[in-house]
């Protein structure tokens, strides 16, 4: 009984780690997509000349 107890345990906390990774890498892609689109947005300001 304690080992399907353990394992159980494990289970849960293997799920919890992923679900939070999962959440991390989508945050960091989040992150990356933002800066790659001001970073565009600044070169097309930099191009004009009023």
């Amino acid at each position: 009984m304690l080992i399907y107890m353990l394992a159980t345990a494990m289970t849960i906390v293997m799920l919890i780690a992923t679900a939070f990774g999962l959440h991390q890498e989508a945050a960091r892609v989040r992150v990356k997509a933002n800066a790659k689109r001001l970073e565009g947005l600044a070169g097309r300001k930099a191009d004009r000349h009023f």
